[in-house]
């Protein structure tokens, strides 16, 4: 049987990647689908392991051959998933979990229109940019454009089937391995408390 792709989208300091390798750790089957990316690692960062870090040029080449599932460029830098790796591991009847921004996940949906897609949201706008300030990683400039991003890619909640909200990481864990372990094609139930955070967004935009 061949295995599933699991697209997980978010803003960035959602907490779309720690729960993504804590899902694969404790979940069997499950593989980590690994990114090519052009910008710089950051600390503790390694290659092979968080990302592929290409040089530019070695992106666009790569493009060039058709060697992406999909691509694109998000505060700057590409991004892309190793279309032969993805395959070979559902093959192998593995499932792969991709953690990729909306317009990546975007062209996932036109190719797999079965990929179980999950919108990772923190629990308000606010939150949001407190975990950009404390995490230290990005000057102001950037953080307001991570954060006007962070609008738009809560804008798009209608195109994932499920959305999650990540306030503990634990229960947002909780609720994505019950989500992979039961998933049967439905779609997201926009509880009261997704709403409000999407309003959230929206008034600030």
């Amino acid at each position: 049987m061949a295995g599933r792709l699991i697209v997980m989208s978010g803003p960035s300091g959602a907490g779309k990647t720690s729960l993504g390798r804590a899902l694969v750790e404790q979940v069997d089957g499950i593989r980590f689908s690994v990114s090519h990316t052009t910008r710089r690692p950051r600390q503790g960062e390694r290659h092979g392991v968080e990302y592929f870090f290409v040089s530019e040029r070695e992106f666009r080449g790569m493009v060039a051959r058709d060697r992406f599932l999909e691509h694109a460029r998000v505060h700057g830098h590409y991004y892309g998933t190793d279309r032969t790796w993805v395959r070979d591991c559902l093959g192998a009847g593995q499932d792969v979990l991709l953690d990729i921004d909306v317009q990546g996940a975007r062209q996932i949906m036109e190719q797999v229109p079965d990929a179980l897609t999950i919108l990772i949201l923190p629990p308000s706008r606010k939150e949001l940019e407190r975990r950009l300030t404390d995490r230290g990683q990005d000057r102001l400039a950037v953080i307001r454009r991570r954060m006007e991003r962070a609008a738009e890619e809560v804008g798009a909640y209608e195109q994932y089937r499920y959305a999650i909200i990540n306030d503990s990481l634990e229960d947002a864990l909780l609720e994505l391995k019950s989500v992979v372990g039961s998933d049967s094609g439905g779609s997201v139930r926009y509880t009261r408390r997704i709403q409000e955070v999407i309003r959230n967004f929206k008034e600030a935009r």
